[in-house]
């Protein structure tokens, strides 16, 4: 695998390196292994990925499982199975295949537009039918909706094949002499064509007229244009349902990056959904390139991540470390104009690419003073970093200075982490206004004597001291009011250095002490805890229970709930008896309303005498202990 970067771009390629002949025995590859370390290093992502001779190509089908490539010679096409790994079938074929399509998700329909104006269609058994267009074509699309082949050539018609009935059906006639390539948009199905002239035409498959039309030659006239002639059309591409990516001959557009093969490329292909791309080559090899950026890796070589991941964290020398990129004018600056041509430059899109030992000796004869330059610009961005760091220091909020302190150490611990793995950057505290009141408002002041705070940081007395100190600098310097130099910021580096370095000896043994001070501290205030709770017991309580009238119905609610099943003229007849009539609520038991009844003359007469009856039989009454009882059977006899 091969490794390298432009504009900060990385592309691993996959191909890179030799493969083995298949004659060679196993002990041989393994011989072959150990002394080559290109073969060694070499990643097979699909088995025999490859042409006899060229590719010309390459296409991947809807549900991404299937992989098809043409070629020669002899004209063939070969499916690649992702799930497998490895070949699937291949098919020869009676001409050059110019482009083809995959009209299913899988492989099952296909077609095809040859070199000599035919257009054949597969299934997945074979080949199905064949017919021809009136012109030599270049590009085709397919409209699902009316299931019609839209074919664009060497000719101003855009003819229609309709699959459904099929037969042609009425061409589309544009004002152009020639057409290149074309693509309908898969969300509204609005037909597009490149012409030779430089022009994007769009049509309405509904009313079969133009809708738009789009000047892309005007916008890329240079210099050379005179001599090369108006750019062509020569890619076509809808991104969603707005937007659209357009190609042309002059290679014009702005960079991303570029890719460099041994080989000329006759077609590249993206894996959907992911940042794996496939060229279709002059040589028999197919290459595979991965660029984390465009997207992850598809989940049938999902390792290629991981494998990325590592080689990020051990970075090695790539492609273009020894070489220097420079223009034409950069060449007549240097005085070296006389080298185009040479072996000692190379072109490359709009430069060269030259030897970089060659670059600094020719730079150094041109300017003697380059490299004190160099070095001069170099301490001034240093200075600037540092100036930039103690002003961001000194703006500090009034409110929870030290917290301030802290969250600007870590954002700057956390850039240089995103920068060394290249990781998406979150905002800052400071930045977010949703905190902002945290930094304004004294009642969010952190009280650094609580015992959470104290819980959550165990090393908060050295860590608070340094800042403390940190602040109090910055006091001093916001005070003075004076230019900025730089003997603070290194005054302060050398007590941070030296401070780092006691703090890394002995945070066991704050940590052992703040947890012996917390224990003393909570044993201290359990025996308070105990001492009140003792106090309290000795002093009356408030709320007490007693005995009396209201917490009488919870001894006998028994008595009570069989009393209520009764009828009312029985519970009055039986508190008659008594002369009074009790009415209480058994859910709650404390509530009681109490009656009493007045008594007529005649009751009163009536237990008057009741009363007198019982007094006289006291009197009376004689004891019965002398008698002796005796028993019988079954009773008692006296």
């Amino acid at each position: 695998m091969q490794v390298s970067s432009l504009n900060e771009v990385k592309i691993y390629s996959l191909s890179a390196g030799r493969s083995l002949p298949e004659w060679l025995s196993d002990r041989k590859k393994r011989a072959l292994q150990k002394k080559d370390v290109d073969i060694r290093r070499r990643i097979e992502l699909i088995q025999d990925f490859e042409m006899p001779t060229v590719s010309t190509k390459i296409k991947v089908s809807r549900d991404g499982q299937y992989i098809m490539a043409v070629g020669t010679y002899k004209p063939r096409i070969r499916c690649f199975d992702t799930y497998q790994l490895s070949q699937k079938f291949e098919r020869c074929l009676d001409s050059e295949v110019v482009t083809f399509e995959i009209l299913s998700d899988d492989y099952s329909k296909i077609v095809f537009l040859q070199c000599d104006r035919f257009v054949e269609f597969h299934s997945q058994h074979g080949h199905y039918y064949r017919t021809r267009i009136p012109k030599f074509g270049r590009d085709f699309s397919y409209h699902y909706p009316s299931c019609d082949l839209y074919f664009v050539g060497a000719s101003s018609e855009v003819y229609r094949l309709n699959l459904e009935q099929g037969r042609f059906l009425n061409s589309l006639q544009t004002d152009a002499s020639e057409s290149n390539v074309c693509d309908i948009n898969p969300v509204h199905f609005l037909f597009a064509m490149g012409t030779a002239e430089g022009k994007v035409e769009c049509w309405d498959p509904r009313t079969r007229n133009r809708v738009g039309l789009l000047d892309c030659a005007l916008s890329s006239v240079t210099a050379d244009t005179e001599i090369d002639g108006l750019p062509s059309i020569s890619a076509l591409k809808f991104d969603g349902a707005l937007n659209m990516a357009v190609g042309t001959s002059t290679g014009q557009g702005k960079i991303f990056t570029s890719m460099e093969p041994e080989y000329d490329i006759n077609d590249v292909c993206l894996y959907p959904n992911s940042g794996m791309l496939m060229t279709a080559n002059e040589a028999p090899k197919m290459n595979i390139y991965y660029i984390p950026v465009l997207g992850p890796a598809p989940k049938w070589c999902s390792f290629l991540d991981n494998l990325t991941e590592e080689l990020e964290e051990n970075p090695e020398s790539t492609v273009y470390d020894d070489y220097k990129f420079v223009t034409r004018k950069d060449l007549e600056n240097l005085g070296l104009a006389h080298l185009i041509g040479s072996s000692l430059l190379r072109a490359y899109m709009h430069g060269f690419f030259m030897d970089i030992r060659l670059y600094h000796k020719a730079k150094m004869m041109a300017n003697p003073f380059a490299y004190e330059e160099y070095r001069r610009e170099k301490i001034r961005q240093k200075i600037e970093e540092t100036r930039a760091q103690r002003v961001q220091l000194k703006k500090l909020p009034k409110v929870n200075k030290e917290l301030a302190l802290k969250l600007i150490e870590e954002e700057g611990e956390e850039q240089q982490v995103t920068r060394k793995r290249k990781q998406k950057n979150l905002p800052s505290l400071l930045k977010d206004d949703r905190f902002k009141v945290m930094f304004e408002n004294p009642d969010f002041q952190v009280d650094e004597q609580s015992e959470e705070f104290r819980l959550l940081n165990p090393l908060v007395s050295k860590i608070s001291e340094k800042r403390k100190r940190k602040l109090k600098i910055l006091e001093e310097l916001e005070a003075q009011e004076q230019e900025e130099e730089e003997e603070p910021e290194g005054k302060a580096s050398d007590a941070e250095s030296s401070e780092s370095s006691d703090d890394e000896k002995g945070w066991v043994e704050e940590v052992r002490k703040q947890r012996k001070l917390l224990r003393q501290e909570e044993k201290v205030k359990r025996q308070e805890r105990f001492k009140e709770d003792q106090q309290t017991l000795l002093k009356p309580q408030f709320f007490e229970i007693k005995e009396g009238e209201e917490f009488r119905s919870f001894k006998d609610s028994a008595k009570k709930q069989k009393l209520m099943k009764k009828t009312l003229g029985d519970r009055l007849k039986l508190e008659e008896k008594v002369g009074t009539l009790n009415v209480s609520d058994t859910t709650v038991g404390s509530k009681q309303a109490t009656f009493k009844l007045k008594k007529s003359e005649q009751q009163k007469k009536q237990q008057e005498a009741e009363k007198r009856h019982r007094q006289e039989r006291r009197t009376l009454r004689r004891s019965a202990s002398h008698l002796k009882s005796k028993r019988g059977r079954g009773r008692l006899f006296h």
